[in-house]
């Protein structure tokens, strides 16, 4: 029985590493939070995060009993709120020593803080676009023609990826779609500062945080997770840089 209990704390703290690590979270701060929990219930585990998969390694107090169990990384978009909940449900089972059936009811309620408000993310995201775009010198109508184009292509990669559309070949429609709105400050002689509005037009598509969780893992010495993340990154910024290029083409624009 305790053996089979064992098990199923294994299966659920591999699943935990592998939902921290879709929504955007350093290596670091997985090891820690599912450290904090195996300690709280009596057990002893090893990680290891591989691009795609988590190793998860449980032995019980006695050292007579383990358990392996690997873990598929689901494809979530970057999320603040479940990374911070999921975050604060480990301090919780530690700190309020939930027991093992405890702490999975509560994570049951994981859901609602995967989904987040979208439209929440969508206008805030257009108008740190826009504000962007002033930080580079961009006018009014650079402001204004930045936060359309953002809205539309950030709305178009949120219905893209939520039907599971391959993110590379998101980034390359959303940047053409956005560098066309983008480009249209020039088309019809918006303000004076065109040229901010086009290339702000797409900084909302740059994985940052793809590029800092990188560097954060190379610095832990998870070297394979660093370099997965940062070629991923890289892929991206050339599905942006594609998208980019073509659109700019689409409305005969130079591209120096």
């Amino acid at each position: 029985m305790r053996e089979d209990k064992n098990f199923h704390v294994a299966v659920f703290l591999a699943d935990y590493c592998a939902q921290l690590l879709a929504c955007g979270a350093t290596c670091i701060r997985v090891e820690k939070n599912v450290g904090r929990m195996a300690e709280a219930w009596g057990v002893r585990i090893n990680v290891t995060m591989l691009p795609r998969h988590v190793h998860l390694s449980l032995i019980d107090e006695r050292g007579d009993q383990s358990h392996t169990i690997v873990s598929k990384i689901p494809h979530l978009p970057i999320s603040y709120e479940l990374n911070t909940w999921l975050s604060r449900f480990s301090w919780h089972v530690c700190d309020r020593h939930l027991s093992f059936p405890q702490a999975q009811a509560l994570y049951n309620r994981a859901e609602k803080h995967r989904a987040g408000n979208r439209w929440w993310v969508l206008m805030a995201a257009s108008c740190a676009n826009a504000a962007f775009c002033r930080l580079f010198g961009g006018d009014a109508w650079a402001m204004l023609v930045v936060l359309v184009a953002t809205m539309v292509g950030y709305y178009i990669k949120q219905e893209l990826l939520i039907r599971k559309m391959d993110a590379r070949v998101v980034w390359i429609i959303c940047s053409l779609i956005s560098s066309i709105l983008g480009a249209s400050a020039a088309l019809f002689s918006l303000g004076q500062t065109p040229s901010v509005a086009l290339g702000t037009s797409v900084l909302y598509l740059v994985p940052g945080i793809p590029f800092i969780n990188s560097f954060s893992d190379l610095l832990d010495g998870h070297y394979i997770s660093s370099l997965c993340r940062f070629m991923n990154a890289v892929i991206l910024t050339a599905s942006l840089s594609i998208g980019l290029c073509a659109g700019m083409a689409l409305m005969h624009i130079g591209l120096f």
